[in-house]
């Protein structure tokens, strides 16, 4: 376990797909850090995304659905940095979750402030709303022209929208791929 989370990779304040799909988190030595491991830790990620509510009371059931729509995400990425087709499941997985409400946000009326608009999200449709949400930002991210990359530092599995000559998610994944690069150096074959 991580005595403090890495700090979010480039492009996840931008993109909020990257920063879910990173809530998978490959250490050295074996470990693995799941920041949705459990109903507690998807309640306060959504809540932290304003997905949810603090008090939502996430359920095991809803967090096991967010945790597979999480690796579908990670699949479509991956096909995107290979270059290779999509698995279908992963390609129906987050078409199932953007069909499962409405995107158009509805038009309210207010007595004292007049018209606004606003997505209608029952508090039985908070999971489906979340994952409505994370799974039309990651269409948008696969779609667009940013250059997702994944991080290339061993064994990190986090994904990151590079800026400058940075191919790294974070500081210690690039001082850990400096490290093995110069001991590759110094170590005879």
């Amino acid at each position: 376990m991580l005595d403090a989370p890495l700090p979010p990779a480039p492009g996840a304040d931008t993109w909020l797909a990257l920063d879910f799909a990173n809530t998978a988190i490959a250490l050295p030595n074996g470990q693995y850090v799941d920041l949705l491991g459990n109903p507690a830790s998807v309640n306060s990620w959504l809540a932290a995304h304003n997905l949810a509510s603090e008090n939502a009371d996430v359920q095991e059931l809803c967090a096991t659905q967010l945790r597979a729509l999480r690796e579908h995400i990670r699949s479509l990425f991956a096909a995107r940095l290979a270059d290779a087709p999509a698995l279908p499941t992963a390609l129906d997985a987050v078409n199932d979750a953007l069909t499962r409400i409405p995107t158009a946000p509805l038009l309210r009326w207010d007595d004292k402030t007049g018209p606004y608009r606003a997505a209608p999200c029952p508090t039985n449709k908070i999971l489906e709303h979340a994952m409505a949400t994370i799974s039309a930002n990651a269409a948008d991210l696969l779609t667009s022209r940013e250059p997702l990359i994944a991080c290339e530092a061993t064994p990190c599995n986090r994904y990151l929208i590079p800026h400058g000559r940075r191919h790294w998610c974070s500081t210690r994944c690039g001082d850990r791929a400096r490290a093995a690069r110069a001991y590759a150096r110094r170590t005879p074959r």
